[in-house]
């Protein structure tokens, strides 16, 4: 490995870079940068200052934040004193936020402004646990907490008294040492706080960068949360392990406009962003003239075409590659500028995406590569390679670690990015990774002849009938959502016989539609509750029974009145469905629907 901890990329790109562009950060309108020099200089103060407050060697210090420039500095000033980062989802509750703070044992925490002050304030204090609260934005709801300017000048000063000792603290820290603590979002029980090592993120970095093809001239746009493990590896450590420049969003509602100004070459994703931007793309093209709709089926069917010659590795003839300019210039031109002008490939984690967004967008021009891995793998084990990909699956396994299937069908894993266990839980840990170091996914999948990683859902998900067919969930869920008028969707059937389906609608074209058929309707729920309305979703979800085992088809459904969020609970901060949450809130309309088709 180039470096031997994580703590030393900061210092290795201002050494290499000195007053290049490191980050950009908007402020009063407008993106203001920050050199890798800058970068280094907020790095050392805040570990400084860290360390003035009693921060040493193996210390756990959580950060509660929404993405900013002051959570990127206060992980590498933590990393820096060989701390250990305890990283907070902003979206948690004060009961979440207190078990997570208890369980870790952290003593001090840096939170964003006076919503996450909040949550800590009856923590703090002799009895509470937490010692010391470090707030990034102050105000008078936070003047009782340390402010990050006066952590800063501490740590300036702390610097006078003892100029060399950051270097020693940064030297002393090993691959095997512990860097993190990550939490799981606990949608089936408790919490569990996965301990990742500096060598787990920087080899699965470097595994990566093998598939990957990123360097000091690429621009990133963080958005994803930086506690989320998938943009911590992607967005925030590889892109700074290659000098990459960082943007931050100033929140995943502003991504669109973000994307302009900052024009990135490279974003990371889960897909819940490409499937608005795939519906958005649609419900324009279907309002416009026929002639304009003529236009672009053609252009995406050339588009299609041509990334199917590129899968296959066959010459582009010079009539498709006459085609493809055509088409970029009358359609996919458009397309491009919409996300900045500039991006070379999206990536997707997180979740699965449906194969036929990954087409859509590939036919566009825009490539999205489809990786897998989890927190406990640190967590990439596959990603499509950005010179060999196949769509619909998630790549070819990382080159520096070892994959293979058991008898069941779960997805095994061992090497150096797999976690050195639950933090305080012996016997999950145990049953996690077993005697030979392979740890168990949880997740089914399957590798074809090319050696590329299929995952057809998790192990826990698998819906078995009463009839004892196995039906996998997600890919009917990933049809289903890109149906025009389905924004969300969860299949149901375990212990059934037969699969129904929850689905939320897309409540913009549900509502033009109405208005456009003369459908009087006072709210959403007397709006789902209307024949001609479930006379539409069914249409959609015959499209997608088309395509299933008669075993797998969607028999009935229930529409939700509003969409799933995190805030109501249906949404881990990942924006993975919650199935148990969604199960019971719709327990009496699921046994209802049931009921009277049994009748």
């Amino acid at each position: 490995m180039r470096y031997q901890n994580l703590a030393q990329i900061i210092p290795s790109n201002a050494g290499k870079y000195g007053d290049r562009t490191a980050y950009l950060y908007k402020t009063a309108g407008k993106y203001q940068p920050i050199s890798f020099n800058e970068a280094l200089a907020w790095v050392d103060k805040i570990a400084a200052g860290l360390a003035n407050l009693g921060v040493k060697r193996g210390d756990k210090v959580a950060i509660i934040s929404e993405n900013r420039f002051e959570w990127t500095f206060s992980d590498y000033a933590i990393l820096s004193l060989g701390a250990v980062n305890v990283p907070i989802y902003p979206s948690l509750l004060p009961n979440q936020v207190e078990f997570i703070l208890k369980d870790s044992e952290a003593r001090i925490v840096l939170c964003s402004d006076s919503e996450q002050y909040a949550k800590l304030k009856k923590l703090t204090g002799p009895d509470g646990g937490v010692k010391k609260v470090i707030v990034f934005v102050q105000d008078e709801k936070t003047s009782d907490a340390k402010s990050m300017s006066d952590l800063c000048a501490e740590g300036e000063d702390y610097l006078k008294k003892h100029p060399a000792f950051l270097e020693k603290e940064r030297a002393q820290t090993k691959p095997d040492d512990l860097a993190t603590i990550i939490y799981t979002s606990g949608t089936t029980g408790e919490p569990k706080g996965s301990m990742l090592t500096h060598g787990n993120f920087l080899s699965n970095v470097e595994g990566s960068l093998q598939h990957l093809d990123v360097d000091e001239n690429d621009l990133f746009l963080s958005f994803l949360p930086l506690c989320h493990v998938f943009e911590r590896m992607a967005g925030h450590f590889l892109a700074a392990y290659v000098s990459a420049t960082i943007a931050f969003a100033e929140s995943i509602d502003t991504v669109a406009d973000n994307m302009g100004e900052v024009r990135p070459t490279v974003m990371t994703s889960v897909p819940r962003l490409y499937e608005k931007i795939y519906a958005r793309i649609l419900e324009n093209v279907e309002t416009g003239s026929p002639v304009k709709r003529k236009i672009f089926y053609w252009a995406i069917g050339v588009g299609r075409d041509y990334v199917k010659t590129l899968v296959e590795k066959r010459p582009v003839e010079s009539g498709l590659a006459f085609k493809r300019r055509l088409a970029y210039k009358l359609v996919f031109s458009k397309l491009a500028e919409r996300v900045g002008g500039r991006l070379r490939f999206f990536v997707s984690g997180g979740a699965p995406l449906a194969k036929e967004i990954a087409e859509f967008f590939a036919a566009a021009g825009l490539m999205i590569y489809e990786g897998y891995g989890l927190t406990e793998t640190s967590p990439v084990i596959a990603v499509n390679k950005t010179n060999e990909f196949k769509f619909g699956t998630v790549g070819p396994v990382i080159p520096n670690i070892e994959v293979r299937i058991a008898e069941d069908g779960e997805i095994l894993t061992r090497g150096p990015h797999v976690m050195l266990g639950y933090y305080k839980k012996e016997a999950e840990t145990k049953e996690s990774i077993d005697a030979d170091g392979w740890f168990y996914t949880g997740d089914i999948g399957f590798i074809d002849d090319d050696g590329f990683l299929t995952i057809t859902d998790r192990k826990k998900n698998i819906l078995v009938t009463s009839g004892g067919k196995n039906v996998a969930p997600q890919p009917i869920e990933n049809q289903l959502v890109t149906c025009k008028y389905v924004e969300q969707a969860m299949v149901i059937g375990d212990q059934r016989k037969y699969c129904t389906a929850l689905i939320v609608p897309k409540f913009e074209s549900l509502t033009k539609w109405a208005a456009e058929n003369n459908i009087p309707y006072q709210d959403t729920k007397d709006l789902i509750a209307k024949d001609e309305i479930r006379n539409l979703i069914r249409r959609d979800v015959e499209s997608v029974n088309d395509n299933l085992a008669s075993f797998e088809t969607i028999k009935d459904f229930i529409l939700a009145p509003e969409p799933f969020s995190i805030e109501t609970g249906e949404l881990t901060p990942s924006l993975k469905i919650k199935r148990k949450v969604v199960m019971e809130k719709f327990k009496e309309n699921i046994e209802r629907m049931y009921q009277v088709n049994e009748r």
